[in-house]
């Protein structure tokens, strides 16, 4: 009964978590959105106490049903496990615990959360890594599906469907990452179950920390052992040693299949005094508090942003769009509360609809998507990275307050505009402007029938990039959006 209650809501968790990354409507995340904000490490990055709290007290008394039920890698890694087990029956084997890989790695995980290397972060975190697959690998086909309908649609005079662009730009890095991310944890679950999650995966290892307290454990009742060995044969955490009929409840992720295989009884899932020594639980009890006390500082870790100034902007002799600061979405206040809270999940670069948002170029944060204009720009009225968000990166903002912050302002490029360059009349950036920001005044103070060029007033300027995506100008802009490090309100 444990084995189909957690197959049953695993399943229900890993098509509602895929179609929330594959969809670019915005249906799936009004109907299954909570499930991205009942990620662990998205919940302690947002500071979701709620959340938080309640995967707390699950593990507390349920042991690791997180990696088992919630976390979507974990359930993928599974379903590589259970082609492996059709390919061979009783694979696995009990293995001691490698406490010299997995501390290390959480160790380092969190001092790259605290110093903002969000790399490090991106890759390890467990729901990134299903989120870079999810969106480079299966939302092409997706979306390559839907054009296919909207073409036999269209062929019928139907609208149920549209056409919709296929190609993310800055992709081919994240993409070669996920690729080797899928078949390292294909590799790894074949063969031997979850590796992964007791020996590298951050998440998984401050569980571990939670569930030696777990009220609920897999344990032995020695007088029905045989001693015949299937319970390890088919334990994917590789934590059962049947020899001395014990179970390490750090690595367990409660599966319940080896109380299935056990043919004589002697598993169950019930509560039971913990075995350890005082010095030892009082040891464990250190390292969570101690681990806990890390987690929270990277969490809260803030640093002075430095502020823009308003005014006109200076005309500048520079090609867009090479920008000195990088273009943050509107929520996300500042680029330093970007790289300490984003996880590089790319959930909102696959439900941004103007193509704005895409992985960056980074090496310091390789998935920390980033914005650009050359194929849309970020409309005042979009507010869908926002309500996506599960890790505070991009904090809920609402439309009115969208259409008043100002990430970056815009910048012209003298030598670019089409008005001086060919002698043509111009204006496609102040027409296009959602808050007048720019209006055309003569080149030549002194000559008002003579060229009309773009003046911002940097002030009252969004960065929201419509004069740079509008610019007629190629295959170089004559204006460009320069991002600021902090948002703020104009």
């Amino acid at each position: 009964m444990l084995k189909k209650i957690r197959i049953s809501l695993a399943t229900v968790m890993f098509i509602g978590l895929t179609w929330l990354f594959l969809d670019f409507t915005g249906t799936a995340h009004h109907l299954v959105g909570f499930m991205a904000k009942a990620q662990f490490l998205e919940a302690v990055l947002a500071l979701n106490v709620a959340i938080i709290a309640l995967l707390v007290i699950a593990t507390l008394v349920f042991g690791r049903i997180y990696c088992s039920v919630i976390c979507p890698l974990g359930i993928m890694q599974d379903i590589f496990g259970k082609l492996g087990k059709k390919a061979k029956k009783n694979r696995y084997s009990y293995s001691p615990e490698k406490k010299w890989l997995r501390y290390p790695v959480l160790i380092v995980f969190i001092v790259a959360l605290v110093a903002g290397v969000g790399t490090i972060v991106q890759l390890l975190a467990p729901y990134s890594a299903f989120g870079r697959i999810a969106t480079t690998l299966l939302q092409p086909l997706w979306k390559m599906g839907n054009n296919v309908l909207a073409s036999i649609a269209e062929h019928y005079d139907s609208y149920a469907f549209y056409h919709v662009e296929t190609a993310v730009p800055n992709i081919a890095i994240v993409t070669t990452i996920a690729i080797l991310t899928l078949i390292l944890l294909a590799i790894l679950a074949w063969r031997n179950g979850r590796t992964y999650c007791n020996t590298i995966c951050p998440v998984g290892t401050f569980l571990s920390l939670l569930s030696r307290f777990s009220l609920l454990k897999i344990h032995f009742d020695a007088d029905k052992c045989r001693n015949c060995s299937l319970c390890s044969k088919n334990c994917k955490a590789a934590c059962i040693d049947y020899k001395t009929h014990t179970v390490d409840a750090s690595r367990c992720v409660v599966c319940g299949d080896c109380i299935e295989s056990c043919k004589f009884g002697a598993l169950k899932y019930s509560a039971k005094a913990p075995s350890e020594s005082v010095e030892a639980a009082s040891s464990s009890r250190r390292s969570f508090l101690l681990t806990s006390a890390l987690l929270t500082t990277a969490a809260l870790a803030q640093k002075k942003d430095k502020m823009m100034d308003g005014g006109l902007a200076e005309i500048q002799d520079k090609i867009a769009p090479e920008r000195q600061t990088p273009l943050t979405p509107p929520g996300s206040l500042s680029a330093k509360n970007m790289a300490q809270h984003c996880t590089g999940c790319m959930l909102c670069v696959s439900e941004c609809p103007n193509q704005v948002l895409r992985p960056g170029s980074n090496w310091l944060n390789i998935a920390q998507p980033t914005m650009s204009y050359e194929l849309g720009y970020c409309r005042p009225e979009c507010t869908r990275c926002s309500k996506v968000c599960p890790a505070g990166a991009i904090k809920p903002i609402r439309h009115e307050d969208k259409a008043s912050t100002q990430i970056g302002h815009a910048v012209w490029i003298k030598k670019n505009c089409i008005p001086l360059t060919d002698g043509v009349e111009c204006g496609n950036c102040a027409r296009h402007c959602p808050v007048g920001a720019i209006e055309m005044v003569p080149n030549n103070p002194d000559d008002e029938e003579g060229a009309y060029v773009p003046a911002v007033n940097e002030a009252r300027c969004i960065g929201c990039g419509a004069c740079e995506n509008l610019c007629p100008a190629r295959p170089f802009t004559a204006i460009y959006v320069e991002g600021h490090e902090v948002h703020k309100e104009v």
